[in-house]
């Protein structure tokens, strides 16, 4: 139940903030309005259904300026390490500016789905399934998770899934098991998403939106620019993503932080 409620309480306010940005069909000052207020209220709806459920202030989701300044740097160099390997590629080209309002726009859109995301997938999922059956196999079944709901998004493919479930479900999940603060998944995820389509005006994960602040073009081979999914389905995306969480991983062992499967004796126990 404590999973069920969770899930439910965060997933409603997701919901209704998609469908807000959703009806203002990317109207600049609405969407950035209605997907920070979607971010704000997700937030403070995860504290509280966690402080009845769990009956404990979430020390994952306290303020953590350190932590969400890192995930926004790390998120930031990823994807331009990504796009510059494209374009040397021959993958990607910039025609001119794009659109200054757009990039406003996909701000909030981005806010609301990285907060929400985070808050879904790594605060409540692989957080509570991390204390059933360990971290690995946590991280294993959340990512293939977070993959499969990214079939739904427009252009979506088995690869372009395959490669969001490794490059952001597992890195994000190990980036949260490593430091055990959710600002610097949320950090990363948002700088990502926001790179990749509001300042490069690359599509993200197969979505339809306005332009950023660069008009880019992808073209060439989809494993290098990764097709219309997006550059997520590039190799270069998830050569990165499997690099960032191996470090991530390596800097949760030596922390201690990794949970260990729990051994049935203990579970009858418990």
């Amino acid at each position: 139940m404590r999973l069920f409620l969770q899930l439910v309480t965060v997933a409603v306010v997701a919901f209704g903030g998609s469908l807000c940005t959703g009806a203002v069909d990317w109207n600049t000052p609405l969407t950035l309005v209605f997907g920070l207020a979607t971010a704000v209220l997700s937030v403070l709806a995860y504290r509280w259904i966690v402080r009845r459920t769990e009956h404990r202030a979430p020390a994952e989701i306290a303020r953590n300026n350190a932590a969400l300044g890192r995930g926004l740097l790390t998120g930031t160099a990823m994807f331009t390490a990504v796009i510059a390997l494209i374009a040397l590629s021959g993958g990607y080209h910039v025609l001119g500016w794009g659109s200054v309002s757009g990039a406003i726009a996909l701000f909030g859109f981005t806010a609301a789905a990285a907060v929400t995301e985070e808050l879904l997938f790594r605060g409540v999922l692989f957080r509570i399934v991390e204390g059933w059956i360990g971290t690995w196999a946590a991280l294993a079944l959340t990512a293939v998770l977070f993959g499969m709901a990214h079939l739904f998004n427009a252009h979506a493919t088995l690869w372009g899934a395959l490669a969001i479930a490794v490059e952001a479900g597992g890195m994000l999940a190990a980036a949260y098991a490593a430091t055990r603060t959710l600002w610097l998944p949320i950090g990363l995820h948002f700088a990502w998403n926001f790179a990749e389509g509001g300042i490069f005006g690359t599509d993200v994960s197969g979505t339809n939106a306005p332009e950023g602040l660069l008009h880019g073009v992808m073209s060439g081979p989809a494993a290098v620019s990764g097709g219309e999914f997006g550059p997520e389905a590039s190799l270069y995306s998830l050569l990165a993503g499997v690099v960032v969480m191996t470090g991530f991983l390596w800097l949760a062992r030596r922390r201690g932080t990794i949970v260990p499967r729990r051994r049935r004796a203990a579970a009858v126990a418990a």
